[in-house]
């Protein structure tokens, strides 16, 4: 058996899943779907990180496609892209049923 190349599906997963392995970047996300937008300014405020970190975890974000920003100077206003967490949710509820549909009998 030959080794197989990753599919473009799991290499979207595991994009997906960096992006939301931090507890800043799942509180930036949680703020974010309670809003249609808020500015970096307001979310340095809210969130309890220094703002060049929080820069950086809005960076991961916005790179995974789960957010996108809008910059106007000297503002940067953010917001959850819709169209890219619809596909999110599609990848990951399939790779969840998928699991969770497992043959595996590995018992604890």
């Amino acid at each position: 058996m030959s080794k197989q190349e990753f599919t473009e599906e799991q290499v979207e997963i595991s994009r997906i899943a960096k992006a939301l392995a931090h507890p800043v970047r799942i509180a930036i996300l949680q703020l974010l779907a309670n809003q249609n937008c808020c500015y970096h300014g307001d979310m340095s405020e809210i969130i309890p990180v220094a703002k060049s970190t929080l820069s950086q975890h809005l960076n991961e974000l916005k790179e995974a496609g789960l957010i996108q920003g809008e910059f106007t100077p000297p503002t940067v206003k953010y917001c959850i892209n819709k169209k890219n967490w619809e596909n999110a949710g599609r990848l990951l509820g399939a790779i969840t049923d998928q699991i969770a549909q497992g043959h595996s009998d590995c018992k604890k």
